[in-house]
């Protein structure tokens, strides 16, 4: 079985090459892409910036949720893990994924009422329950590492 060490170095590595893809992502490939799409379709170039902006505004709340994963990552080595701190990390994962979804939800909206092709709006759904239950799931482990940070803090105080 693969040893939490080895576990850690091997996340810590994808999170840095998805970290690294995701900023070329926001700086050359998205702006690019939508620039291209106003050139092709002048009757949508008025997309071009709200969708960079909101496409840009995702990735870098996934960049956040990264980065906040690297620090819990860096409490898990230093056994520092049921701790305030951690739960402060985990904190920031929510709100960031709970942005994402905020609107995402309202991107939905505005294409639910534009769109005529029901794909887009079953991509969608399926993206928003996604999200949706990766954020629910997240509020649960928060909730568990509270009670396990307790639960230390009061072992430790016995002790």
């Amino acid at each position: 079985m693969i040893s939490e060490r080895w576990a850690v170095i091997a996340l810590r590595v994808f999170l840095v090459a998805l970290f690294g893809i995701l900023v070329v992502l926001e700086t050359l490939s998205i702006p690019g892409s939508y620039a291209y799409m106003a050139q092709q379709n002048p009757e949508e170039a008025y997309l071009r910036w709200p969708s960079t902006i909101v496409s840009v505004f995702w990735v870098v709340c996934v960049q956040v949720v990264i980065v906040a994963t690297w620090k819990l990552l860096t409490l898990v080595r230093k056994d520092l893990i049921f701790t305030e701190a951690a739960i402060k990390w985990v904190n920031v994962m929510v709100w960031a994924i709970a942005a994402g979804w905020v609107v995402l939800v309202a991107v939905f909206i505005w294409v639910g009422f534009n769109a005529d092709d029901p794909g887009v709006l079953v991509l969608f759904f399926l993206f928003t329950s996604a999200v949706s239950v990766i954020g629910l799931v997240l509020v649960v482990m928060r909730a568990l590492l509270q009670r396990a940070t307790t639960l230390r803090a009061d072992m430790e105080a016995v002790i």
